[in-house]
């Protein structure tokens, strides 16, 4: 019956023109019709704002629940060395400020077997590699006489 399929054909167009959805072919998705022109600027900006929203949401719903960072207690001996730096001149910063030497070696203990004297040594040396500011050479200098009089086995007055 031609009739009758021409009469189909003509339907099933008029519903792929008329609802800009999907044209079907056995069940399955051929091909995608939208009208953008039809779309008001400020529904398209809405739509692109949610979708960076639900797209931000579901990033930090992955980040924070599904799959969080997992803490590890390190030292900063396992740290780069401009951190391992950054570390030492901290500790001379406070060693300039409470003068406590006893303190300022076990802070510089985290550093395992390395000798606290050799650590701020390096510390200097990567200073004046990478252009520290000259008060803070001037800090890990000054911590670095400290600790060369330093006597582990003595007791503070």
């Amino acid at each position: 019956m031609p009739g009758v399929d021409q009469s189909i054909s003509i339907l099933l167009n008029q519903i792929i023109h008329e609802s800009h959805l999907l044209a079907l072919s056995g069940g399955f998705p051929l091909q995608v019709s939208l009208d953008y022109g039809t779309i008001s600027p400020m529904r398209r900006w809405f739509f692109f704002f949610l979708s960076i929203a639900i797209g931000f949401g579901l990033g930090l719903y992955y980040g924070w629940v599904i799959n969080p960072v997992k803490y590890i207690d390190i030292t900063p001996a396992a740290l780069r060395e401009d951190y391992r730096t950054d570390y030492v001149l901290m500790v001379a910063e406070a060693f300039q400020a409470d003068s406590d030497l006893d303190l300022a070696v076990r802070r510089l203990a985290v550093f395992g077997e390395t000798p606290p004297g050799e650590v701020v040594r390096q510390a200097m040396i990567f200073a004046a590699r990478a252009p520290y500011a000259d008060s803070d050479q001037i800090l890990l200098s000054q911590l670095a006489s400290a600790l060369q009089a330093w006597n582990p086995g003595a007791s503070p007055p």
